[in-house]
């Protein structure tokens, strides 16, 4: 890295005239481009698009600034060049992979590469910066970000819940009114470009398959996900129910006098967050910890306050891990209360959509892997389980395993259906699975209708249909929202609600 890229460490630095290529025209790509323009960096965006309505409007934008942004895949074979030298530095779009021919040939000719969020970090300001509290793992990342968001309101502090979801961490740091603090989602692609990001407080939820095209292998992946822990100041918050989490912690360089934070689903230890009964207690942030913990919230808080339906273990566990963090900042007891019990999840976790004929429906279409599947399947004692798209790569076998004493059936449909159905016919034989085909025209209202038709076929009342497709939705929808969408409508047509 040159000693100019080296010393770009705040928004105050010398960012004039430096030449800049930023890959992806995307949300991310744009609001890095934009900020390095507004420093007065040169500019060069490059995507391999040919200008959707939305790209095309922020193309316009990036030109009247004086980007230079080039669509199309020709552009995105070779690294870009400028008229008056080499270029200086690339800021990558997280769905970039290394292997991508620009970024590649970056790091061939020894041009450091930057993710959006290695750029926010170094825009912030010199003095008054808001702290970053992160978060990453293979699921729960943006529960728990949005519970973390919701205690740090409750505490009366100006926030964001910002990165992997919701607001891009750069808009959010280049904010005109300042912020408090950020709570802060990484996935594992924008913590491969990341290297000096130095959090209060960060935390793993948990390891498992996933992205493996991307990373190359299950290490590189669990890697990507412990660069986290780099740097943090105060605390590492770790699942002591996933060993894996602990060793990363163990295994980071830390600022000294950092802390090892656990939190657990079981009875709690010192310096850990856990449950004892129905109450979330914390013995790490309380002076007397060695002999008492302090009661940060109920089980009953996490459900709304409704005793009707107990929150399940994994909400559970975000809830502990969100807490932890708060607590590290410096958040009383009171405000983790408060900010829980207002929390409600995103509309596609383990959200209720409906009842027909005693039959409950729930919409997890965000449990879009194994590993949150299972999570998801845990919850319930009897379910008829709707499943299937593109599994990515990754095996269910173990998945369908534990699962198979609570299946009363299963409804399958998507691209990889027939991988599933081969797991429960040498995992649960005796349980009866519904195939449902996508359509040729592309149709996903019948085939969310004819699914929602078999699950009732097989459904007894007291159970829970759950849409949990342990994959990924791009082969039949936009994103996993428009499928949790499809299975809610389907679900109202049914029980005769205004969508029918």
């Amino acid at each position: 890295m040159s000693e100019r890229v080296a010393g770009l460490t705040s928004r105050e630095s010398d960012w004039a005239g430096l030449r800049t290529v930023v890959t992806g025209l995307g949300v991310s790509g744009f609001a890095a481009a934009d900020a390095l323009l507004e420093r007065g960096a040169q500019v060069i965006v490059v995507d391999a698009g040919n200008g959707s309505q939305d790209q095309a409007e922020r193309a316009r934008i990036l030109e009247i600034l004086d980007a230079d942004v080039r669509l199309g895949p020709e552009h995105t074979t070779a690294l870009p060049e400028y008229a008056e030298g080499p270029v200086d530095l690339v800021v990558t779009s997280p769905g970039w992979r290394p292997d991508q021919p620009v970024l590649a040939a970056a790091a061939s000719a020894g041009i450091p590469v930057w993710g959006e969020v290695e750029l926010a970090w170094r825009m912030r300001p010199a003095a008054g910066a808001a702290p970053w509290l992160t978060v990453t793992g293979t699921n729960g990342k943006t529960t728990t970000v949005q519970m973390l968001a919701s205690i740090l309101r409750a505490a009366g502090l100006r926030t964001i819940a910002a990165g992997n979801v919701g607001t891009p961490i750069l808009e959010a740091i280049m904010d005109p009114e300042p912020y408090d603090v950020i709570a802060v989602e990484l996935s594992s692609f924008q913590l491969h470009w990341s290297e000096s990001v130095s959090a209060l407080a960060s935390c793993v939820l948990n390891v498992a398959p996933d992205h493996l095209d991307w990373h190359g292998g299950q290490d590189a992946y669990a890697a990507a996900k412990a660069r986290i822990y780099e740097h943090t100041q105060v605390a590492c918050v770790y699942n002591h129910d996933d060993p894996a989490t602990e060793a990363m912690v163990a295994e980071a360089d830390v600022i000294e006098g950092c802390r090892a934070i656990g939190f657990t689903l079981g009875t709690p230890g010192l310096s850990m967050l856990g449950v004892v009964e129905d109450v979330l207690a914390d013995r790490a942030f309380v002076e007397e910890r060695k002999t008492s913990a302090a009661e940060l919230a109920t089980l009953r808080d996490l459900a709304g306050g409704d005793p009707a339906h107990a929150p399940a273990p994994h909400l559970v566990a975000d809830a502990l891990a969100a807490a932890a963090l708060a607590r590290a900042y410096g958040v009383p007891p009171a405000a983790v209360h408060q900010g829980l019990r207002a929390f409600r999840p995103d509309v596609h976790r383990i959200t209720d959509v409906g009842e027909i004929g005693g039959v409950r429906f729930v919409n997890d279409s965000k449990a879009t892997n194994p590993h949150a599947a299972q999570a998801s399947l845990r919850a319930y004692e009897h379910i008829v389980w709707v499943a299937g798209g593109q599994l990515k790569g990754a095996d269910v076998d173990e998945l369908v395993a534990g699962a198979a004493g609570r299946l009363r059936g299963a409804v399958l449909l998507g691209q990889d259906r027939a991988q599933i159905a081969a797991a429960l016919t040498r995992h649960a034989p005796e349980i009866p699975v519904v195939e449902v085909p996508t359509a040729d025209t592309g149709d996903v209202t019948a085939v969310m209708d004819e699914a929602i038709e078999a699950a009732l076929s097989l459904a007894e009342p007291g159970d829970v249909v759950l849409l949990a497709p342990a994959a990924a939705s791009l082969d039949m929808f936009d994103n996993y929202g428009a499928r949790g969408d499809a299975f809610t409508q389907a679900v109202r047509r049914r029980a005769g609600g205004e969508d029918r």
